[in-house]
């Protein structure tokens, strides 16, 4: 069944819980205190990404070989520009809102919030590519994802991750790690070490929160850039 999508006014926690829906059940009610605090730390979040993004460097003379020569238009913010998280750990996510591994969201903010601190982050890009899985709008994607999950890592816009339209860092991402690092479905996983170069993929169904990321993580938190 799919879901309604109701006008942006009253409707939108509506499309939140429908879209939630397909294949899993809604997540636990928040209280309006909890909800307003939620939506402080998106809109918080939001305004510091705003503020680093726009001081970026410029990626004129980045090496091709590293991440910091791509940037991304933004789902709430004009651009992402891969040069602001130079020297970090990045996480390069592909998404859905209407897929079966949605909840992965939980986890892949959950690990944010754990890791950033320490130079780690998450970056999700969300995509139709896999049976037209993605709501339609950017508004649509943030009110979803802000609703249900209170996403504060940066979010691209919808965008092709495979095909000959698929954005240019997922080409550059195959070229260095081979077909592991191509999605075949939602919430296929790129690590990205410190020095701007791919380390390893992981699969749709690896949780972002399991062992075996956490520890790909922590190793590459350990590494220089």
């Amino acid at each position: 069944m799919k879901p309604m999508i109701l006008g942006l006014t009253g409707a939108a926690l509506a499309l939140g819980v429908a879209a939630l829906a397909w294949s899993q059940p809604a997540a636990p009610a928040l209280t309006p205190e909890q909800q307003q605090a939620r939506s402080a730390a998106v809109m918080t979040a939001l305004q510091e990404q705003r503020t680093r993004f726009a001081s970026a460097p410029a990626a004129t003379n980045a090496d091709a070989d590293t991440l910091y020569q791509f940037s991304m238009e933004g789902l709430s913010l004009p651009r992402i520009p891969m040069t602001a998280f130079r020297g970090e750990v990045v996480l390069l996510v592909n998404t859905a809102s209407k897929c079966g591994f949605t909840p992965q969201y939980a986890g892949l903010q959950q690990i944010y919030t754990e890791y950033h601190a320490r130079g780690f982050e998450v970056v999700g890009v969300p995509s139709g590519d896999f049976h037209e899985q993605e709501l339609g709008s950017s508004e649509e994607i943030q009110q979803f994802c802000d609703l249900n999950f209170g996403l504060t890592f940066p979010m691209a816009a919808k965008a092709d991750v495979i095909g000959d339209h698929r954005l240019p860092i997922y080409a550059w991402a195959q070229a260095k790690l081979g077909d592991s690092a191509v999605p075949r479905w939602n919430f296929h996983k790129i690590l990205i070490g410190r020095d701007g170069r791919p380390i390893r993929a992981f699969p749709t169904p690896t949780r972002p929160e399991s062992d075996e990321v956490r520890a790909a993580i922590e190793a590459a938190l350990a590494q220089a850039s």
